[in-house]
């Protein structure tokens, strides 16, 4: 017999980002219990609101199987004597397992004979099983949590109540000194207290005391509410948003979608600036017109935790709390129109970027002289690199504006709309609207050229100076954003297609940086720190980026510790090899190849390989043929094509090894044919570290 348990955690509201994932963590954490357990289930649903945890187990077994053991014991020459007499090892070994030494028996383990007991554990009821569940409450874990009264526990809010139920039985547990019960909360203010009388009737009962406790379904109700008002109304549905739209959901139990207004005057402050009012400091919904424009309406949309009730009341305090903080926007916004970009970028000389780094202004010249370097490798046009110049002098301007200093997630976008406005070129502003993309490992990159530039040369400054002082993130503790700005650099590089020298970029930053001599220094030695860190983030996107699951690691070992730092062909190189992996000379290819890599190891100096002290034509064919590879490998940057002339390479190095002993007798002989290995080896390790792979 099947059987359903329910258990809740009522707390204080919890902030909304945190909810979704502390109630999958429950979850993992009493899926591993009941695996361990022994304790099998159908499945598991989840139920979350601002104020409650819960889960409910359907299918649960009634009892835990009946577990049979073989325990090993003492090696039987230990267990017994010469006579067969019982030893004390082999005595208490079967008392320790509540036996006797009738109970023994014996059983042959790689050639010895050792002595078992067949130890039998009765199944408990789930009854019994399901109070240790409570370690898969207090063992949570959260970003920030929070002490309450005397108590020494923490949690990510104060615990309230809990409700344990297996059917209409109460499970007896208790969590920081909160004891299970039946009795569950209804909403805040429209609900009241409710006795349970079954575990399964929780989602029913709730929603008659205004609590939609299964997320998905609120989160649909809210959806079905937006697009119902908008088609009524003839807006565009607001809901790209995915963020805005899971921390509403997680900020109510019972919604109930509105709209409001603010006055029309508030639409000449841009854009990002009421988008940024309204989702990220009110969690209201921007309107948009649906036309192909799309622009801006004076509506809001926000989602209230309660009814219909007194709505318009709610409404009016809305609109009153939004057209404060419009007018602060609109304020700091016309107050930055009357400073000029350059007055902006001298506050720069005042504002510190770090106190080993110089200023903001510092990091601005520090940028300008990458992003010429950047400039070649990228072949910008004259009109392009002049945009480039331009930007890079004025870029980080925005930071000292006022409307920046009020919302600090508009850094770039009010850059570049006060700099159109102020006369730059279309180019200009772009690029400084694109400086700090991506934002993260998987948003969206910079789609200009300029911008592309810029962005990629601000983050190597980060990268490098940081790296310069002493700041290497280490383990968790990374408080300047490192890797994230390695990711950037490593997906902008990736994304751009072009190849070049990562080392020889970074020996050309070090030249050109005008700083000080410390801190050149600094640059030069963290040089291999700031490579090798920046060849994890790209093993660490390998994993997420190819379309059939990622890279396996053996490919990506072998692409990293090639002899070569160009990201694109990293890339371009793993690719292929994971293309070729399952095909049917890939092995043969691989162990041949490699074979070669193990005795080039031998060539204990640098010499060039002699064409008079070959013996057999099976030497010619292999240097003649590595010429050609070679000549291939000069010419193309093409991963695909390069394997292509390693796997023809292949069957002539086999015959190779099949006529001639590498370890000849005369040093001559062997010193030319390991010197030949070498040069194959040392093509090799310009594709991938062949050594790495593993071949099935």
């Amino acid at each position: 017999m099947n059987h359903t348990f329910l258990l809740e955690i009522g707390l204080e509201e919890m902030p909304a980002k945190i909810i979704e994932p502390s109630v999958e963590q429950l979850k993992n954490n009493v899926e591993s219990f009941l695996n361990e357990m022994k304790l099998s289930f159908e499945s598991i649903k989840l139920f979350s609101t601002p104020r409650r945890l819960a889960l409910m187990i359907e299918g649960l077994a009634e009892i835990q199987p009946d577990d049979v053991q073989m325990v090993k014991g003492p090696a039987k020459k230990i267990a017994q004597d010469a006579e067969g007499n019982w030893s004390k090892a082999a005595v208490g070994f079967t008392k320790g397992q509540g036996a006797s030494t009738d109970d023994i028996v014996f059983k042959e383990v790689k050639g010895v004979e050792y002595i078992f007991i067949e130890k039998f554990t009765k199944g408990k009821k789930a009854v019994e099983v399901l109070p240790g569940i409570v370690e898969c409450i207090i063992s949570m874990n959260f970003p920030v949590s929070m002490k309450w009264s005397t108590h020494s526990y923490r949690f990510i809010r104060p615990i309230h109540w809990v409700v344990a139920m297996l059917d209409q039985e109460i499970v007896p547990l208790e969590v920081f000194n909160v004891r299970s019960g039946s009795t569950t909360q209804g909403h805040r203010f429209l609900g009241k207290e409710i006795q349970l009388t079954h575990a399964s009737e929780y989602e029913h009962i709730l929603e008659k005391q205004n609590v939609i406790a299964d997320r998905n379904k609120r989160k649909s109700k809210i959806v079905n509410q937006i697009t119902d008002l908008c088609q009524e109304k003839g807006w565009k549905v607001p809901l790209d948003n995915e963020e805005l739209l899971n921390e509403v959901t997680d900020l109510v139990e019972f919604p109930t979608t509105f709209f409001g207004s603010f006055n029309e005057d508030y639409l000449q402050v841009p854009e990002a600036a009421l988008e940024v009012s309204m989702a990220d400091h009110q969690r209201y919904f921007p309107v948009r017109k649906q036309d192909d424009t799309q622009a801006f309406l004076p509506y809001f949309i926000a989602v209230r935790n309660g009814s219909e009730e007194q709505i318009e009341t709610v409404i009016k305090g809305n609109e009153k709390v939004l057209a404060a903080r419009l007018a602060d926007a609109k304020f700091f916004y016309l107050e930055d129109q009357k400073s000029s970009i350059d007055a902006c970028v001298d506050k720069l000389k005042r504002v510190s970027f770090h106190e080993k780094l110089g200023s903001l202004y510092d990091k601005q010249e520090r940028v300008s002289v990458i992003a010429q370097i950047l400039a070649n490798e990228f072949d910008l046009s004259k009109q392009e690199k002049d945009a480039l110049n331009r930007a890079s002098e004025i870029f980080k301007f925005d930071l000292v504006t006022n409307t920046v200093i009020e919302f600090t997630k508009l850094q770039g976008k009010i850059g570049a709309i006060l700099a159109k406005e102020k006369g730059e070129k279309e180019l200009v502003g772009d690029a400084i609207s694109e400086q700090y993309l991506p934002s993260s490992a998987t948003s969206e990159l910079p789609s200009t050229t300029v911008g592309t530039v810029l962005s990629l040369a601000d983050k190597l400054d980060t990268l490098i100076m940081f790296f310069a002082i002493g700041q290497v993130p280490t383990g968790s503790n990374d408080p300047f954003a490192l890797r994230r700005q390695a990711m950037g650099i490593v997906r902008i590089i990736e994304n751009s297609g072009r190849h070049f020298s990562l080392k020889n970029l970074m020996n050309q930053i070090e030249e050109s940086l005008n700083i000080n001599v410390e801190l050149k220094a600094g640059v030069a030695q963290n040089q291999t720190l700031v490579l090798q860190f920046i060849k994890d983030r790209i093993d660490q996107q390998m994993q997420i980026s190819n379309e059939s699951g990622g890279i396996p690691f053996d490919i990506r070992q072998a692409v990293l510790k090639a002899d070569q730092d160009d990201i694109v062909f990293t890339f371009d190189a793993a690719l292929t090899l994971n293309k070729y992996k399952d095909t049917a000379d890939y092995k043969a290819t691989i162990e041949s190849l490699t074979r070669v890599s193990n005795l080039a190891d031998k060539a204990s100096e640098e010499i060039l390989v002699n064409e008079e002290l070959f013996e057999k034509d099976s030497e010619k064919d292999l240097y003649l043929s590595v010429k050609q590879t070679e000549n291939i490998f000069n010419n193309t940057i093409d991963s695909n094509k390069r394997y292509q002339a390693l796997k023809e390479l292949s069957p002539i190095i086999d015959t190779f090894f099949e006529e001639n002993m590498v370890m000849a007798d005369d040093e001559k002989i062997k010193k030319n044919r390991l010197a030949m290995l070498k040069s194959i080896n040392d093509l090799l390790m310009t594709f991938a570290d062949l050594s790495q792979l593993l071949i099935k």
